[in-house]
């Protein structure tokens, strides 16, 4: 092999080693010598940043809906005691609340004292009695009277009420008493009366006030309100003109 081609063989070898971190060549018949390259250029990888972790919102599920119970807010219209009679009162009420009563009493004892001592001062001492014989006194007008205890009545402005009675909060009963007086003949003439004298019988009433319960108060379930009940029998007499 000629000179010249030794050398061109030595230049591209020196080429190949340029291109290569490893590369090896021999001249001639000479053993191959291994080259490694000093200069050889790495490039610095591209920075790429981390994408940035955002965590998924846990995910709570929607409360199921439960739609608020309605409350009544007033007693019904008429209660069951009140079905078989026309009286606006009830003397017996097999619905009658002494439970609730009781433990809303204990808990606002002290309210509910001041509240009662306003009605309990209230006195009948003074009402008319019945006479015992008709010898002694008799009325114009025939009536019942009696003295009771209602559980619930009719107040003023036509609601029925739950009146405190016979209910024992802290060893003390608080009783609510009252004195009523019905016609027996509303409307008839006045059987005492001469007939040449126009006159009937009337129905009088007296307000009263009363400590009542209302259940669906959550505050404070204890007010005192007024009712109208019977409180005599009178006698209307009509004008009268003497002719002669």
């Amino acid at each position: 092999m000629s000179l010249r081609n030794v050398m061109l063989l030595a230049i591209v070898g020196v080429s190949l080693a340029d291109q290569s971190s490893h590369s090896s060549f021999s001249l001639g018949g000479a053993p191959a010598v291994k080259h490694h390259s000093s200069s050889h250029h790495h490039a610095a990888p591209s920075y790429q940043p981390r994408p940035s972790y955002h965590p998924q919102p846990s995910y709570h599920p929607q409360p199921s809906y439960h739609p608020q119970p309605k409350y009544k807010h007033h007693e019904p219209a008429v209660p069951a005691c009140a079905a078989n009679t026309t009286k606006p009162w009830c003397l017996e009420d097999p619905e009658y609340p002494s439970y609730e009563i009781k433990h809303a009493a204990e808990y606002h004892y002290e309210k509910v004292l001041s509240l009662y001592a306003d009605v309990a001062d209230l006195s009948t001492e003074l009402s008319v009695e019945r006479p015992n014989t008709l010898e002694e006194e008799t009325y114009l007008c025939p009536s019942d009277t009696a003295y009771v205890r209602p559980l619930r009545a009719q107040n003023t402005e036509g609601k029925w009420r739950v009146i405190i009675n016979n209910i024992e909060v802290h060893y003390e009963t608080l009783t609510q008493t009252t004195r009523i007086e019905e016609c027996l003949t509303s409307g008839d003439a006045c059987p005492l009366v001469p007939e040449c004298y126009e006159s009937k019988c009337l129905q009088k009433s007296v307000y009263h006030r009363f400590l009542v319960y209302d259940p669906y108060d959550q505050y404070f379930p204890f007010a005192i309100e007024t009712f109208k009940l019977p409180a005599s029998c009178a006698c209307l007499l009509g004008a009268y003109t003497i002719d002669h």
